[in-house]
């Protein structure tokens, strides 16, 4: 006889109504977790691991003061009540008691915070409203596409053919895992072609693959930060996802500019600024200052790769500067227009300017 454990759908731990599936919020942080509210008001979010409880009750806590920072930081334990429901499966929304559904293991758990109702009243209107625009989690696909072969993202990859990966990507989640690794790789060709493809990729299913996408972000941040990790290409792969949806993930920015302090990756941030700088000049206004210090570096490939990131911002403070090295005969390689390209520093310089002034143009 086959077990078939036992399984419920889950209830809040404070009125026992059964709850949504949680959601993603449609602008994703680089450390959110999907949540929900119950109709009595009680928060929850989900953490498929059970191992971050501490920041799924700051999520929660949070969330429930409609992201108002001073106020959550002000409550006391007087002020909220909270609950946990372990062994959750987000993949069949119920609650699984053994740990164990299809020979799958259940780690997750859903962390519940509940306001008092005086504090209630005056968050819940907000955070019920930032809900109603959230979206069903991506969840993993039990089925694998029989297509999906490492050989063959890398072959697909070398010939430049996003449109087939795209469709293996939409059946196989492992794609994306696939194309982090050809980041990696040291044919430069091959990087470049992996970082421009996993741009169109978030452009075309940025809402559908928004988890994945997102957990993509935060392992190329991490490899970045980490000394020890290969980040060849993370770095500007986070700016072409940022860049071509910034509505999606926009809130990864921010993670990304701090490596403008980081000597060993001041090439591979700014292409990263400029990327980003080209649609969404606002996101990363705050680079402006470090690129026109980095026409001073003495690596040519930082200058070439600052004065082209400036001219994507179109500001004309910057062409008193990139005006004095318009003669800087050093050649560098940089990746512009999906083809990888020799030019001399000076050749970037007087193209940002040409930028520049093309852009005021229109702005007039």
């Amino acid at each position: 006889m086959r077990y078939t454990p036992i399984t419920y759908p889950p209830e809040c731990p404070f009125c026992g109504r059964l709850i949504d599936r949680p959601k993603e919020l449609k602008v994703q942080r680089p450390r959110e977790f999907p949540l929900g509210i119950c109709k009595c008001g009680a928060v929850y979010t989900f953490d498929v691991t059970g191992h971050n409880l501490g920041a799924a009750q700051l999520e929660a806590l949070l969330f429930a003061c409609n992201n108002d920072w001073d106020l959550a930081m002000q409550l006391s334990d007087e002020d909220y009540e909270d609950a946990r429901i372990e062994h959750y499966d987000d993949i069949t929304h119920k609650v699984v008691p053994g740990g164990s559904i299809e020979g799958r293991r259940v780690w997750g758990v859903l962390f519940f915070v509940k306001l008092h109702e005086d504090i209630l009243e005056v968050t819940e209107e907000g955070m019920r409203s930032k809900l109603a625009e959230a979206i069903p989690p991506h969840l993993p696909k039990i089925g694998r596409s029989k297509t999906f072969s490492k050989r063959e993202v890398k072959r697909l990859v070398k010939e430049n053919r996003p449109d087939e990966l795209i469709a293996m990507a939409e059946q196989d989640t492992r794609v994306i895992t696939a194309l982090q690794k050809l980041l990696y790789s040291a044919d430069e060709s091959i990087r470049w072609n992996t970082i421009g493809i996993l741009g169109v990729i978030t452009k075309r299913l940025g809402d559908r693959m928004f988890r994945v996408i997102g957990k993509l972000l935060q392992r190329l941040l991490y490899a970045s930060s980490d000394s020890a990790a290969s980040s060849w290409g993370a770095l500007e792969a986070t700016g072409e996802i940022i860049s071509n949806r910034p509505d999606l993930f926009e809130d990864f920015t921010l993670p990304l500019l701090s490596f403008l302090n980081d000597k060993e990756r001041r090439k591979e941030v700014t292409w990263a600024i400029g990327e980003i700088a080209t649609k969404s000049p606002e996101l990363v206004k705050y680079a402006f200052p470090h690129l026109l210090s980095f026409l001073n570096d003495p690596d040519a490939s930082v200058r070439g790769y600052a004065a082209w990131s400036l001219g994507k911002f179109g500001r004309k403070e910057a062409k008193e500067k990139l005006n004095k090295i318009k003669e800087d005969r050093h050649k560098i390689k940089i990746y512009e227009d999906g083809r990888i390209k020799e030019k001399t520093v000076g050749e970037i310089a007087k193209e940002a300017i040409e930028n520049i002034d093309g852009k005021n143009c229109k702005d007039h």
